[in-house]
């Protein structure tokens, strides 16, 4: 039998019965008050019966306060009832009214945000970007081939799942709780060693229910996901660098551990796009390339069959997010002008608007350890507010943050978004019609 959704509210343990019958019973007592200051017959009767032994209370000033009550029952009765049910609707977050209207009316009326890269890089970007819409799209590489993700991938004939589950925590709902889970990595077991929860989840449904973007759906849905991830393709390929050198390498893992500059990126058989990466494309109001390893996340989007020529037709708006930091064995000494270059080698930078360039820098030690480690800071040789035809957006947008014991730099995923939504006209656009209609 199929219970109708407004009597689930009523089930035991719902916490809103007790609420509405201290409302009703409020509203009782501001009708009783309210007889007992009209002063009919019938009610000098019923109050005579009622405060029999209290004759010295004057009924106008009974009446009075006891309206003052059940007004004050009734307004806490029916705030604590509706705050009940959003918690039941929402148990993660409690929720007020204000913020369940917010998330409700502006965020899905918010403009259509497309995201594209993969690593950390990306799921940092859409942590921010999801408190101003809810209509945002992450297309994710699919071509990693190490660590777990590679061993998956090798093992069980299955695309790479990692980038994808960091951009699924990304936008949960409750990303604290589930990240704990989603991100254990196994530290016994024949064959489990090393793999995250995460991982061996995703491939063991995209073997139940029989293809990566339906495990993706599922696993959107039972994480309660703002938004939609999805790979840039289904089809099993991997990536191919013309080193410096004359040398030719194949594999994502493998081309950041050479350490020669890369000359050309290509892949070892042509990927279809998936169809709803290239509709969401297509539909976007903002389309954001970056942050991201440039080659191994971001241009090997670039190189899936469709996905730079949809980005280039689309008539969204459309900006890069430079990254912070060099990478070590792939963009070595690459200043921000250089970032640009090699990008616009794989889609056409001419269609875009603006680059977002980080204007802090890091702790001097921090520096120092980076450089030991084989990297520095993306150097802003962007010469005065355009160039290269892109509008530059130069503020602070660094993050310290703790990964295994040593302070990382990252974005900071709500500076970022703070500066997207001040500066691009989509989002712009979008909050001065909400505020003035």
């Amino acid at each position: 039998m199929t219970i109708p959704p407004v009597l689930k509210l009523l089930l035991p343990g719902m916490g809103v019965k007790r609420w509405f019958v201290l409302a009703l019973a409020s509203i009782a007592l501001v009708a009783f008050g309210s007889l007992c200051l009209v002063g009919e017959d019938g009610m000098r009767g019923l109050y005579t019966l009622v405060l029999r032994h209290f004759p010295f209370l004057w009924r106008p000033v009974v009446g009075g306060a006891v309206i003052g009550v059940g007004l004050l029952g009734t307004v806490v009765g029916m705030a604590c009832a509706v705050r009940a049910i959003l918690h039941a609707v929402s148990p993660q977050r409690g929720g007020t009214v204000a913020e369940a209207l917010y998330q409700g009316r502006i965020l899905r009326a918010a403009p259509h945000v497309v995201a594209i890269g993969g690593g950390t890089g990306l799921s940092t970007l859409l942590r921010g970007i999801k408190t101003y819409t809810a209509n945002l799209t992450a297309v994710v590489t699919v071509m990693d081939t190490g660590g777990s993700s590679g061993r998956l991938r090798t093992e069980l004939d299955v695309l790479p799942p990692g980038d994808v589950r960091n951009c699924l925590l990304a936008l949960a709902e409750d990303e604290e709780r589930m990240g704990r889970f989603m991100q254990h990595r196994f530290q016994a077991g024949e064959g489990l060693v090393g793999h995250s929860l995460g991982n061996v989840l995703l491939a063991g449904m995209e073997q139940a229910v029989g293809g990566f973007d339906r495990a993706v759906e599922e696993a959107s849905y039972f994480l309660s996901v703002r938004g939609k991830v999805v790979p840039s393709t289904l089809d099993r390929s991997d990536l191919v660098a013309e080193l410096a050198d004359g040398r030719t390498v194949v594999g994502e893992a493998t081309i950041g551990a050479v350490g020669v500059p890369i000359r050309r990126l290509r892949l070892a058989r042509p990927a279809r796009a998936y169809p709803v990466a290239l509709d969401a494309i297509a539909r976007a109001d903002l389309i954001l390339v970056g942050p991201g390893s440039l080659y191994t996340s971001i241009i090997s989007n670039l190189l899936v069959d469709g996905i730079a020529e949809a980005i280039a037709r689309a008539p969204g708006e459309k900006m890069v997010i430079m990254n912070l930091m060099t990478e070590p064995g792939e963009t070595d000494r690459f200043p921000a002008s250089a970032h640009l270059t090699a990008l616009g080698e794989y889609v056409d930078l001419r269609r875009f608007q603006a680059v977002v360039v980080n204007s802090e820098l890091p702790p001097p030690e921090i520096l120092s350890r980076y450089r030991d480690e084989g990297s520095e800071l993306v150097a802003d040789d962007l010469r005065g507010a355009k160039t290269m035809g892109l509008r530059v957006i130069r503020a602070p947008l660094l993050q310290l943050v703790e990964i295994e014991g040593k302070l990382t730099v990252k974005h900071d995923p709500h500076k970022l978004a703070r500066v997207l939504a001040r500066e691009s006209q989509a989002l712009r656009r979008s909050w001065t019609r909400w505020f003035s209609g």
